[in-house]
């Protein structure tokens, strides 16, 4: 399976080597990469690339471990077809094969699907499945409210890539735009009742199993500061307030909050394991980027999920029933939710590093309760129609803690993208 992997990607090299590009396809290999800063996308109506993988797998245990293959096709079309009219077209497809058989998934992700409709400069209509994503945090989105059920394959811890590879929810949308703002409406209908696994399902019981609804306005209010305030409800839920905001104390600095507040069950309740214990409920992100003249940019993050479990919640759970601390941190998972309530998070890019078109980033998270740790690394060189990576990742902490606790100790993974 490994000499097989290895012989695909270099198949792959050599295609993409005997593609001659032109000046701006460089810019279109970075828009796409899943990198925080992204290149401008040149015009066209359809964008695809193929990626290959190798990744080994180190457990715990120093006996356990694995050795994986994958293979994914990512294709986008954004095609006008009539004045004012637009069709979106977003999919991804990965295949993962490993030594143990256990573990071979084919998976298909239906990330975007509609149309959409313009009859004005300052008014768009959308009707079908497409992917919102609010926010101005990086390591979690308090305001992000339909990523809930929307991963169906995780292949890059990197926050932008689990933003970007993700399914997009069955709406019907309205925008209305003005110079200093906007103003946005969706309602998302339920459309099917469970989740699927199944490979090439549409698994609209995923991201449409309630009805819901979510409105967005933005105004410019001095200078460069332009918050925006979401407010979000639907069937058997409260609405929720949600703020974002971001402000540029120097021109190497933003800071950033993103606030969202309502009554809501806790986590824990949610998953089954306590009572209905609705109350108000916080989750905050805030944090600084700066940016330095060299190309280095730096994030700081503070990470507050009111639904989760405190300190001594947290340590009830890890000493109580194994199948309950499972079904609490998988359903944590399945929300994109931190399971426990203080986190902090460090992202790191260097642009360019040592070299023209070599990037390193650099990602860490730690558990503020329970204070395990997990660290994520990439080094990505880019040629015009190539990306070649490489990523580490390292988990650490306490048995049962919420690093400690993931099986993989240590990943290491090397991938080739090609664009077409």
């Amino acid at each position: 399976m490994r000499a097989a992997a290895a012989l695909l990607l270099l198949a792959l090299a050599r295609v993409a080597a005997g593609q001659a590009p032109a000046a701006d396809a460089e810019e279109q290999a970075l828009k796409l990469a899943d990198q925080p800063q992204a290149a401008p996308e040149r015009a066209g109506d359809w964008h695809f690339f193929a990626e290959g993988a190798l990744r080994e797998i180190r457990q715990h245990d120093p006996q356990a471990g694995r050795h994986d293959g994958r293979l994914s096709f990512d294709l986008r079309v954004d095609k006008a077809f009539a004045p004012g009219w637009r069709a979106v077209f977003a999919d991804r497809y990965d295949s993962t094969h490993s030594e143990d058989p256990a573990y071979d998934r084919d998976v298909n992700t239906l990330k975007e699907a509609y149309l959409s409709w313009q009859p004005a400069a300052d008014r768009i209509a959308d009707l079908g499945r497409v992917n919102v994503r609010n926010g101005v945090a990086l390591g979690y989105n308090p305001t992000d409210y339909l990523r809930a059920g929307a991963l169906r394959s995780v292949v890059s811890l990197d926050p932008v890539s689990l933003r970007e590879n993700r399914m997009g929810t069955g709406m019907l949308r309205g925008q209305a735009l003005w110079a200093s703002g906007s103003l946005s409406a969706l309602y998302a209908p339920k459309l099917d009742a469970a989740p699927s696994d199944g490979s090439y399902n549409a698994d609209f019981g995923s991201t449409n199993n309630r009805d819901r609804w979510l409105a967005a306005f933005s105004q410019k209010l001095a200078g460069s500061f332009s918050p925006q305030w979401l407010l979000q409800g639907g069937a058997g839920q409260s609405a929720q307030l949600g703020v974002n905001a971001t402000a540029l104390p120097n021109d190497a600095t933003v800071l950033y909050l993103e606030w969202s507040g309502g009554r809501s069950p806790s986590l824990a309740a949610q998953a089954g394991l306590v009572p209905d214990d609705t109350a108000f409920r916080s989750r905050t992100a805030t944090g600084f980027t700066y940016t330095t003249p060299g190309n280095l940019s730096l994030t700081l993050e503070y990470d507050y999920d009111g639904a989760g479990l405190d300190a001594l919640g947290w340590q009830a759970l890890r000493a109580g029933l194994p199948a309950a601390y499972a079904q609490y941190r998988q359903f944590a998972a399945q929300q994109q939710d931190p399971p426990t309530r203080h986190n902090l998070f460090f992202y790191a890019l260097w642009q360019d590093l040592l070299m023209r078109h070599l990037d390193l980033a650099l990602m860490l998270r730690r558990d503020l309760l329970d204070d395990s740790r997990l660290a994520w690394m990439e080094w990505r060189y880019h040629w015009p129609k190539v990306d070649l990576a490489l990523q580490a990742q390292v988990n650490s902490g306490d048995p049962g803690t919420q690093y400690g606790a993931v099986p993989e100790r240590r990943v290491v993974q090397a991938l080739l993208r090609c664009y077409f």
